[in-house]
């Protein structure tokens, strides 16, 4: 791995914007669609810039293959499950708000990682900061302007999304030993299939009569932030590593703060800047407890 340079921070900054983009359009696209149709959208979209690179790059698909039980399994977990539920929530809290629980995802992947894998457990360092993070999310729930009775469980299951991206993460492990765009194409294959039959079930989206808006930022959640924004992920990571590329968990939530405010005029009160101060110092407890780990293991 080389390095940072400008040119390295510039496209970090750019996929902290397009992931924090994702929050407000999520609640653009809730205004004509519901939340099965949109996960739908973005696997179908998000799988079109993906697969074009398979193709480009001559990079075989096994979505089918005998490991396909792997691939429909990750593809529920990390993208039908969390599509789905963060939809959901969205449409009833904050888009800001969503953006700070889903910066929890690496917290909650530390601790999974503590005991299904070898090398990622507990220190007093990463302690400290899953503590600090999570009492962050907990101080936000006690925000009454934003979370009442009414949406109380909607934002639960933003959280519990956040959560199905860690499950989905430790599971593919399982496949780990192929090709990164072979998996996301296989994944993505499976989510479409598992998917459609919810959506016209469930939805009918055939019968929807849904808005320019919300059909822009349906499109935009499935091409940029699924699909571009994967691959973006894919280069920077290759290119400088996953403790660089990690970095970009610090800039979702306030990014997606300051966009949620710009677009939709979402409020900001003051448990919402404690709320995620906490969880940006758990994050960095958190990281730097790996990187402690890290050298110490030289």
């Amino acid at each position: 791995m080389r390095q940072p340079k400008l040119i390295d921070y510039v496209l970090l900054t750019v996929l902290a914007l397009i992931w924090s983009s994702a929050f407000f359009n999520i609640k653009i696209a809730t205004y004509s669609y519901g939340p099965v149709t949109i996960a739908l959208g973005r696997v179908i979209f998000g799988a079109i810039p993906v697969l074009l690179l398979c193709f480009y790059k001559k990079i075989k698909i096994e979505a089918f293959s005998k490991d396909w039980h792997w691939f429909a399994i990750i593809g529920f977990i990390n993208l039908v499950a969390p599509f789905f539920l963060i939809s959901y929530g969205v449409k009833s809290v904050q888009s800001n708000l969503a953006a700070i629980l889903m910066s929890t995802t690496p917290l909650s992947s530390t601790i999974l990682g503590h005991f299904f894998t070898k090398n990622e457990k507990f220190n007093f360092i990463k302690t400290f900061g899953i503590l600090i993070g999570f009492s962050g999310i907990i101080y936000l729930f006690s925000d009454n302007l934003l979370i009442d009775d009414n949406n109380f469980i909607s934002a639960l299951a933003i959280l519990l999304g956040s959560t199905c991206y860690v499950i989905g993460g430790v599971l593919t492990l399982k496949i780990s030993k192929k090709k990164n765009e072979n998996v996301t194409g296989s994944i993505l294959i499976w989510a479409i299939i598992i998917l459609i039959p919810l959506a016209s079930f469930i939805e009918q989206p055939w019968s929807l009569k849904p808005s320019i808006g919300s059909t822009i930022s349906l499109i935009y959640l499935g091409v940029v932030s699924t699909g571009l924004a994967w691959l973006l992920r894919f280069r920077v990571l290759k290119t400088n590593g996953l403790i660089f590329q990690s970095q970009v968990s610090y800039l979702i939530p306030i990014f997606g703060m300051i966009l949620g405010y710009i677009f939709l005029k979402e409020m900001i009160t003051s448990k919402v800047v404690v709320s995620l101060l906490a969880v940006l110092v758990g994050l960095y407890f958190v990281k730097k407890g790996d990187i402690k780990k890290n050298y110490l293991s030289y």
